[in-house]
């Protein structure tokens, strides 16, 4: 199976920067590792439902990101380590949320079960 395993939390103050990294393991059962899936975050604020944040494709010619954290949040990834980074800039008060990553598969899977 694949894994994304991320660090616990981290707490910063408005104006700051912070990078989450998630760390990619295993296999499916066709042997592909995390390198070959496109990739998300969201996020969850106290109260409120998942927000999702943007994607990056395997190679990262393709990535998109949700209005509310353009140009302040920068999506990569690093296959050689197989690792998916959220670069977050300029933190705000409604930054405050649980982080997420993800397969972008598993996320449609998951919000087509509503």
């Amino acid at each position: 199976d694949i894994v994304l395993t991320q660090k616990d939390n981290e707490v910063k103050k408005p104006g700051e920067s912070l990078r989450l990294t998630c760390q990619g393991s295993g296999q499916n059962s066709a042997g592909s590792s995390v390198t070959a899936y496109w990739l998300s975050w969201i996020r969850q604020e106290p109260g409120k439902g998942l927000e999702w944040l943007g994607y990056i494709n395997p190679d990262s010619s393709n990535i998109k990101y949700a209005s509310s954290i353009q140009g302040r949040f920068t999506i990569s990834r690093d296959n050689s380590k197989q690792a998916l980074y959220l670069d977050m800039n300029n933190l705000k008060t409604e930054d405050t949320a649980k982080y997420y990553c993800t397969t972008v598969y598993w996320l449609t899977q998951f919000l087509s079960a509503f």
